[in-house]
């Protein structure tokens, strides 16, 4: 983890796209803004988790049972060709 120092109204880039400004500084919490282009999403690290969760709940649900794989090669193999 590259880990920098920055003040107040300081940048600094990622790649050529994305600039991170800082924004403001307060006792206990630092505000950033971010410039990236439209293709590139830019989520706080707790709501990336939750996308990534639903997303992965989402792909686990639409998959059927093992059971219904097996019974279909099964199928599949016992057809006269």
């Amino acid at each position: 983890m590259l880990v920098l120092s920055r003040k107040k109204d300081e940048k600094l880039m990622i790649g050529n796209e994305i600039e991170v400004q800082i924004v403001k500084i307060s006792k206990d919490s630092v505000r950033i803004g971010i410039k990236a282009p439209n293709n590139v999403s830019v989520h706080r690290y707790e709501v990336y988790e939750s996308i990534r969760e639903a997303n992965l709940a989402a792909t686990k649900s639409q998959l059927p049972p093992k059971k219904a794989f097996k019974s279909l090669l099964t199928t599949l193999a016992q057809k006269p060709k």
